[in-house]
């Protein structure tokens, strides 16, 4: 697979994106549609098809050898679905039988949007070299995934290592996802901007009431909007330690919107960890930004097809 090219979307709740992806991670062709979240299920996927539409009547597309999906989760890559929290109309969607139909056939590997990121900055970014690692993103939710002995480890149906849904406060505020006090319940985008706002933190002239733009506020000065990146920090610090000490990562790299925060999360995230992560063999564990950016679903979907490739091979020449 090293020379050949593999197509690859990223689907999410805001955006599908699509990319015709070489084996050295770089990006070629660009295809991206709004997601239709809260229409049907065949309104979705209508998106979906647009964009692999725009991507195969590339030039390119005669070379591409297979195709890798980042989807927003639940997934379950054994049989195929995805169910996003965010996209209702998708429960249980065949969306693997769906795309091999539209491209003819090609192989299509499927992984969670946590796996995703962990796939791209393995290859490409701040977990490159590290043989155990989680990487992270924090948006609208909180996904994550695993490096474990050199390789991605997505687990049996794509969501191994889905630290947004780890309960850290067992007394927490109720999850869409069943749970309490669940890390994304406390340190998703919408709810540190929601936590800053029932705490008396009012948005600027502007009305913005993001996550944004409570960095902002945050970098400014402002204690309330500083206290809800703290809190939120505190959550990513004992979902990340809690890894840690279960399965032995050294690095923990964090991605995703909330990130752009920069120093205003990853200051107090930092001093946190040394509060959670206190056992001798997690004390050196590292955080570090994510570097593959808004790419890193394309890229780490597009990863997994070239690292399954090359497994496959290895066990043939075996």
């Amino acid at each position: 697979m090293q020379n050949d090219i593999v197509a690859a979307l990223d689907i999410g709740g805001t955006k599908i994106a699509g990319a015709l992806v070489d084996g050295r991670g770089r990006i070629l062709v660009r295809a991206q549609r709004a997601t239709p979240s809260q229409e049907d299920g065949d309104t979705v996927m209508g998106a979906v098809q647009s964009v692999l539409g725009e991507l195969s009547a590339d030039s390119l597309w005669g070379d591409v050898r297979a195709l890798g999906i980042g989807s927003a989760g639940p997934v379950d890559a054994s049989k195929g679905t995805v169910s996003p929290v965010n996209v209702p109309g998708w429960r249980g969607f065949p969306l693997v039988e769906r795309v091999r139909a539209l491209t003819g056939g090609l192989p299509v590997t499927l992984i969670g949007d946590g796996a995703a990121i962990t796939a791209a900055e393995h290859w490409q970014g701040a977990a490159r070299g590290h043989d155990n690692a989680l990487c992270m993103v924090v948006s609208t939710g909180v996904g994550g995934g695993l490096v474990l002995g050199g390789g991605l480890h997505a687990g049996p149906t794509g969501n191994a290592g889905h630290i947004g849904h780890i309960s850290v406060d067992l007394d927490g505020d109720l999850c869409p996802c069943g749970g309490r006090g669940c890390v994304e319940r406390i340190a998703s985008g919408p709810n540190i901007a929601r936590r800053a706002l029932d705490d008396g933190w009012l948005p600027g002239p502007d009305g913005d009431a993001s996550a944004a733009a409570v960095a902002v506020a945050a970098r400014a000065g402002d204690p309330v909007a500083r206290a809800s990146f703290e809190r939120a920090a505190q959550a990513l610090a004992a979902g990340i330690a809690a890894t840690a000490t279960l399965v032995e990562i050294d690095i923990a790299v964090v991605g995703g919107g909330v990130a752009k925060a920069g120093e205003v999360l990853f200051t107090p995230l930092r001093k946190a960890l040394d509060d959670y992560a206190t056992l001798s063999f997690v004390q050196d564990l590292r955080v570090a930004p994510a570097v593959t950016g808004t790419d890193a679903g394309l890229i780490g979907a597009a990863a997994a097809v070239i690292a399954g490739a090359a497994a496959s091979e290895a066990a043939v020449s075996g």
